[in-house]
């Protein structure tokens, strides 16, 4: 195993490296001067900005200005947020947790709702509760995720009341529970109609009838040895869902005005700031390449069969 580590960590770099590149290029070819932008329609002297674009290490070619970036990273330095003269890094640390937060709650929701709901289908297969469950996946797949968001707005605490519009407390979990299901609603989806699919499958096998031939207790034979191997593509898709929460909450923050990472990166686009994004989009590549890794270990928990060349 260690040897398929190592060999994970080598593949990492040229992702790594490639995609900072990309969403580099991508902020600093935008139109607009997000340092002239911090005096809005006042006017200043252009030697001021010239200046401040020098102490921000704006000046220099984007090549050198993004081996700077890179060597920085290596010493914990995300670069300064323009805006507020902060360490990006700083300014992360302040809104990552809150995010984390509204992440794992969503991704809580998504694994014990997506696979409860998944394996009643899965055993009731072809059934009123199984069609019921396949068109209402079906529809949360079809709708976008604002409309959603804006959908439960509008009932759940406009209409009855039952819930504040949008966040006053980023820390309470309270008021994280509507960003929180409609976060996780579409990968709550996927996770129902892999785990059934999944289910169904895994009951036509031989080992399944074999399990069941030889008398063990139906509590045994599904507990045991159907989810086994039932969740590994659950998992599989799990693992890299994590990552696609943590960049979809941008859009889930903005609805209901959560202070995290995606409220952070959504004000820094307005500004055409780009050492905000690029700080985040490098902190969430690092930790979708961490959790793939972690991802692709369990796998021998689940399947001792499985093994690391």
């Amino acid at each position: 195993m260690g040897r398929y580590v190592v060999r994970r960590l080598l593949q990492a770099i040229p992702v790594f490296l490639g995609s900072t590149l990309l969403i580099f290029l991508m902020m600093y070819s935008l139109p607009g001067d997000p340092v002239r932008a911090l005096w809005g329609e006042q006017s200043v002297d252009p030697a001021q900005i010239a200046a401040l674009k020098k102490d921000l290490g704006l000046d220099l070619p984007l090549w050198q200005q993004y081996l700077n970036y890179i060597g920085g990273l290596f010493q914990g330095d995300f670069g300064t947020q323009i805006a507020s003269q902060r360490p990006v890094s700083e300014v992360i640390a302040d809104a990552l947790p809150i995010t984390i937060r509204l992440t794992l709650f969503a991704f809580t929701f998504t694994v014990l709702v997506g696979i409860s709901l998944g394996i009643v289908a899965g055993l009731w297969a072809d059934r009123l509760l199984d069609r019921g469950m396949l068109i209402f996946t079906l529809l949360l797949i079809s709708v976008p995720s604002f409309v959603l968001g804006y959908t439960a707005q509008f009932w759940l605490a406009f209409k009855f009341q039952l819930l504040t519009p949008t966040v006053q407390d980023s820390e309470a979990l309270g008021d994280l529970l509507m960003p929180a299901i409609v976060l996780g609603s579409l990968s709550l989806a996927y996770v129902v109609r892999l785990t059934r699919t999944s289910v169904v499958e895994n009951l036509r096998s031989d080992y399944i009838r074999t399990a069941i031939a030889k008398g063990l207790p139906r509590r045994r034979v599904i507990g045991v040895h159907l989810m086994r191997n039932s969740l590994i593509p659950v998992v599989t898709f799990l693992g890299t869902d994590l990552g696609a929460l943590l960049g979809g909450a941008v859009i889930t923050e903005g609805i209901f005005n959560v202070q995290g990472v995606g409220n952070l990166v959504y004000e820094a686009l307005l500004r055409r700031e780009g050492s905000t994004v690029v700080g985040v989009v490098t902190l969430l590549v690092i930790l979708y390449l961490t959790i793939s890794l972690i991802v692709d270990l369990l796998y021998a928990v689940l399947d001792p069969r499985i093994r690391y060349v």
